[in-house]
């Protein structure tokens, strides 16, 4: 079994390296999208449906903990990581 996991953070360059990093474990880990701003995620975790959300608290269009907080009342099951720096 694979974990499905979407990525949300508005910058480019940290989606692809979360990215990079989960494709060396392909068989634990399945990344089925990357979202860039907070409605992207949750229009996003509607399409997908993923096992968890590895989200960005700043983030343009919704920030994150808007974005986690709307995901977590529609989508129950959806666990939501939340990363910064």
């Amino acid at each position: 079994m694979t974990i499905r996991v979407l990525i949300a953070d508005d910058h480019k360059l940290f989606r692809q390296g979360m990215i990079s990093l989960m494709r060396t474990r392909e068989d634990l880990v399945e990344v089925v999208g990357e979202a860039e701003t907070g409605a992207d995620a949750i229009r996003l975790a509607e399409h997908f449906q993923p096992d968890v959300i590895l989200m960005d608290i700043y983030m343009p269009q919704g920030d994150g903990l808007r974005a986690a907080r709307e995901i977590r009342e529609r989508f129950p099951k959806i666990a939501v990581v939340m990363l910064t720096s």
